[in-house]
């Protein structure tokens, strides 16, 4: 099994720390719900996890990279109650966010994590785990010197199509028409993963609009859904 010194790129990770105080409201909901569900990266211990015992159940469980501040998340969860939902962020105040959304809806199929994604699916998911993976508008690093910071490589593709279950999902979306380019040629040259559309995949309806995709429309950038499923084996 590869290590995550072998898949990240020099200085890349999953999403960018960002030092930002918490709310009063998302503090107490830190204090509260926390314990129940979120995990810190640091706190897991060695090994994988049971995803069954943290979710309480054995569901389809879809990862998403890069959670933000939670609605897209929480709008997702309410939409398929029957699906787990495991949102990475090292955003504390997201995470808060997301907390509050998660009490609002009352959901109890969202569970959080705290730290780098790369690492987690590394060191503790288990092959095939997984029914789908999102990275919705990842950090576009747009001056070309940039480029080497972005996510989505070669190894990091490998790596998420390691962990879909056969007919799993890898769904990206970006609104940097170079990134869309790029994000399409790697999923493409990855030989567990098939294209589920000639090329761009549709907007599904179902994926939230978010504060990125709303700001891309503002300033003229076309936004990028791409879906490729895990081949079967």
């Amino acid at each position: 099994m590869e290590t995550v010194e072998q898949v990240r790129q020099a200085g890349v990770f999953s999403t960018v720390r960002r030092s930002v105080r918490m709310t009063v409201g998302q503090q107490r909901v830190w204090e509260t719900n926390w314990a129940q569900l979120g995990r810190k990266l640091e706190d897991i211990p060695a090994g994988l996890v049971d995803l069954a015992d943290w979710f309480g159940r054995d569901a389809p469980t879809v990862l998403e990279i890069g959670s933000g501040m939670g609605e897209g998340t929480s709008q997702l969860a309410r939409q398929a109650p029957e699906v787990n939902h495991i949102a990475a962020e090292v955003y504390p105040a997201g995470l808060g966010q997301l907390m509050l959304w998660v009490e609002k809806y009352e959901l109890d199929n969202v569970r959080l994590l705290h730290g780098d994604a790369l690492e987690f699916l590394t060191d503790h998911l288990p092959a095939e785990s997984l029914a789908g993976v999102r990275v919705f508008f990842p950090d576009p690093w747009p001056k070309k010197r940039h480029h080497k910071r972005r996510l989505i490589t070669p190894p990091f593709v490998k790596l998420l199509a390691s962990r879909l279950q056969p007919g799993g999902r890898l769904h990206l979306a970006t609104d940097w028409q170079d990134y869309a380019d790029d994000m399409l040629a790697i999923c493409e040259a990855e030989p567990l993963l098939t294209n589920e559309y000639d090329g761009w995949a549709p907007r599904p309806d179902w994926r939230p609009i978010t504060k990125f995709e709303s700001r891309a429309h503002d300033e003229g950038r076309r936004c990028h859904d791409l879906m490729f499923m895990k081949s079967a084996t």
